[in-house]
């Protein structure tokens, strides 16, 4: 009772700027271009980055988009840099963030930006000829990149001055916000309710199967009437047909960061685990199969690491000279950036690789006959 009291005002004031938005007070841009966003209505934890990294490989193994120009646009979590910036492969985390880095190493071929202002983000990507005159790109000035035709836009569910074309808005199985509650008490940052502006709703961090009783079970707690796990259609209150889909986590054999590297440790039966993530436990148990964790080292989500947690790893690793150190993909982004990394932590720090999966191929191709239909309706419309 007494936190519904203490959320009451983060509660009124979602619903106002909500509101404001919904009827015109304030003002909702689209983008010329179809935009695809990806997010959530939870803190962290969901799965966008590789969800992202799943919608760019369904669209470059497409007809219809593998040979169009496609950019990713995200805010830049933790950036020391501020307007547009246009993410190289070769530059440092620090300005861009760890995700939209991570995203362009393993994408060289699409065009990755950050900017807090997502409509003048679009903007500049529809139209590069202005990061000439534009004072929020004075960075990428010199930077020679084509029009996008279509933007995925990474975490912009809650930027509410644009309307994305298509929503996709995932959910943690651990933690189903109809369970939960506000920031600080609970995850949740967004009304449950803005779930019946998702046009996708997915499922995320799954187990490998789930009984179809099951997901109509996760279909009713979304207000999801009539749902067929043969179509993953259900009908909102408002009678809008909404997709539900379920993914799963799939981790890769421990990858070297560096060159340096020595393979040998891969194999061994002690590790140390160090992660600045919302969540690590899907990962633990992954690791737990082949490996007797015996240290870890827990940081906050999107972490800046500093020497003093490296010589705190490094103590571990003197403690335990046969382990191998592991951390994520994400943790690689920001390692890369710090100077002066022991060579004792560089022959055995390596990386687990993350892709996400739909528990069936019949929801895989759900999902992309609906993804791609979608944007052929967009071009049509257009």
């Amino acid at each position: 009772m007494l936190d519904r009291i203490i959320l009451a005002p983060y509660y009124l004031a979602l619903k106002l700027r909500h509101f404001c938005y919904d009827h015109g007070i304030l003002k909702v841009r689209t983008c010329e271009v179809p935009t695809i966003c990806v997010g959530n209505i939870t803190a962290g934890g969901t799965g966008k980055t590789p969800h992202t990294e799943m919608i760019l490989r369904t669209l470059l193994r497409s007809d219809d988009w593998a040979y169009e120009d496609i950019a990713v646009l995200s805010r830049g979590h933790r950036r020391s840099t501020r307007g547009f910036q246009i993410v190289k492969r070769d530059g440092p985390v620090k300005e861009y963030g760890d995700e939209p880095l991570q995203i362009k190493k393993k994408f060289p071929g699409v065009t990755v930006a950050v900017d807090r202002h997502r409509v003048k983000g679009c903007d500049l990507l529809c139209h590069p000829e202005k990061l000439k005159t534009d004072k929020r790109a004075r960075a990428c000035a010199d930077e020679q990149i084509a029009p996008a035709d279509l933007i995925v836009l990474d975490d912009a569910f809650q930027y509410r001055a644009l309307r994305a074309y298509l929503n996709i808005i995932l959910i943690d199985y651990n933690r189903p916000v109809h369970k939960d509650r506000l920031l600080p008490f609970g995850r949740l940052r967004d009304l449950p309710e803005r779930l019946s502006e998702a046009d996708i709703i997915i499922v995320s961090k799954c187990p490998a199967y789930l009984e179809d009783d099951k997901k109509a079970r996760w279909a009713a707690a979304f207000g999801l009437k009539d749902f067929d796990p043969r179509t993953c259609k259900g009908t909102d209150k408002r009678g809008k047909e909404k997709i539900l889909l379920f993914t799963t986590i799939w981790y890769s054999a421990l990858k070297p960061i560096f060159e340096e590297a020595d393979p040998r440790y891969a194999y061994s039966q002690k590790l140390i685990l160090f992660s600045g993530i919302a969540k690590d436990t899907p990962l633990r148990m992954y690791l737990s199969d082949e490996h007797k964790i015996i240290r870890r080292f827990r940081f906050e989500d999107h972490h800046k690491y500093t020497k003093a947690d490296i010589r705190k790893i490094m103590r571990a690793v003197k403690e335990h000279p046969t382990a191998v150190v592991a951390t994520t993909e994400k943790d690689c982004q920001r390692i890369l950036d710090l100077k002066e990394i022991p060579d004792e932590l560089k022959i055995r720090l390596f990386q687990v690789p993350i892709e996400v999966g739909f528990l069936s191929e019949h929801e895989k191709k759900v999902f992309e006959t609906t993804l791609l239909k979608a944007l052929r309706e967009f071009k049509a419309g257009y």
